[in-house]
C-alpha cells in the first residue's frame, strides 16, 4: 500500500513544480523529499517525473498519481472541514460550482427549502464556465456541478441528473410592452441585443434557437457572460437577449424586464447536477438534491 505521507509529499512537489519548492513549503530537507519520492517511485515500480532546468515533467505515471493525489488532499481538507463543523453544531461542508444560470435557476429553491430543515450550513458556491467544472470535479475542488443538461452525454467516470426544465424566452424592457406574443426570431435583424461570450452549453442552445427560426446570429450584439450586466444592459439600454424565464425571474415578477415567448423555440433548458461517480456523493449533497427533487431530508 502506498504510504499517505509520500503520497503527499509528491503532491506537494506537483504543487510547487520542483523537489526545492515542495521542501520549502513543507518546511522538511530537499533530501528528505527526494528519499521520499524515491521510495514512493520504487514502491510502484514507475518513474513519476523527469528533472529539467526548468523543474519537473510528470511522465504518464506521474499524471496518473497526481489525480489520486490531489483527491487525498481533498478528503483530509474536508474530513477536518467536516469534524470541525459537527463539533460546532453545523452540516457541511458542501463546495459546489456551477454555471451561473444553472445556479440561479437551482440554488435559490433548494435552499429555501434546506433552511426549513437545517438551522446551520457551510456551503461554499463558485461560478465558472461549462469547461471548468468537469475538472474541479475530478480534482476534489467541488462535489456537484450545477450545469446545463441533456445536451450530450457526459464522460463515463461523471453521473448527471437533470432536476428543471425552464422556457427559453426574448427578455426586454420597458419598450418591448406593445410587442408582439409569440415573437419571431425572423425580426432578430431589426433589435439590438446582448448575448452569451462563453462557448458552453447555453450559448450552443441560444444559438440552435436562431438556427430554428432560420436566421443567423445578430451581428449587433454585447457578447456578456455576466447575468447581472446582461440584465441591466437590457433593462438600461433598450437591448434584448434571450434568457430562461427562471433566470429572469425576479426582474420579471418586479416588471423591470417583460418575457415574451420565442414562436421558433421548440425545446427547452435542461438545467441539473453531476457528480463524480467514484466519490459518490456525501449526505449533504444528496441532501440538496433530494431537495430539488421535492424529497424530505433524511
Amino acid at each position: 500500500m502506498i504510504d499517505p505521507r509520500a503520497l503527499r509529499t509528491f503532491h506537494e512537489v506537483c504543487r510547487a513544480g520542483s523537489i526545492t519548492g515542495a521542501a520549502r513549503a513543507l518546511n522538511i530537507s530537499q533530501p528528505s523529499v527526494s528519499s521520499a519520492i524515491a521510495l514512493l517511485e520504487a514502491r510502484l515500480g514507475a518513474t513519476l517525473f523527469e528533472r529539467t532546468r526548468a523543474g519537473i515533467v510528470l511522465t504518464a505515471a506521474g499524471h496518473a498519481l497526481q489525480a489520486r493525489a490531489q483527491m487525498l488532499e481533498h478528503l483530509l481538507r474536508d474530513a477536518q472541514a467536516e469534524v470541525t463543523a459537527a463539533a460546532e453544531g453545523l452540516s457541511g461542508p458542501l463546495r459546489i460550482g456551477g454555471t451561473p444560470g444553472a445556479l440561479v435557476s437551482l440554488l435559490p429553491t433548494a435552499m429555501a427549502r434546506f433552511e426549513k430543515s437545517l438551522s446551520q450550513i457551510t456551503l461554499s458556491v463558485l461560478e465558472r464556465a461549462d469547461r471548468e467544472l468537469t475538472a474541479m470535479l475530478r480534482e476534489g475542488d467541488i462535489e456537484l456541478a450545477f450545469v446545463t443538461t441533456a445536451m450530450e452525454e457526459p464522460d463515463e467516470d461523471i453521473a448527471e441528473r437533470t432536476l428543471a426544465r425552464d422556457p427559453f424566452a426574448l427578455i426586454v424592457g420597458a419598450e418591448g410592452a406593445d410587442w408582439p406574443s409569440p415573437f419571431s426570431l425572423k425580426q432578430a435583424d431589426r433589435l439590438r441585443w446582448v448575448l452569451p461570450e462563453a462557448q458552453g452549453a447555453f450559448w450552443r442552445q441560444v444559438d440552435a434557437l436562431f438556427a430554428a427560426a432560420g436566421v443567423p446570429v445578430p451581428r449587433d450584439a454585447i457578447r456578456c457572460d455576466s447575468l447581472l450586466t446582461t440584465k441591466a444592459l437590457v433593462r438600461d439600454c433598450r437591448r434584448v437577449t434571450i434568457l430562461p424565464m427562471r433566470v429572469a425571474a425576479s426582474e420579471l415578477s418586479m416588471g423591470v424586464l417583460r418575457a415574451l415567448p420565442i414562436a421558433e423555440a421548440a425545446f427547452e433548458r435542461s438545467v441539473g447536477v453531476r457528480w463524480l461517480k467514484q466519490r459518490g456523493m456525501s449526505p449533504l449533497a444528496g441532501a440538496l438534491i433530494r431537495q430539488l427533487e421535492g424529497e424530505a431530508i433524511v
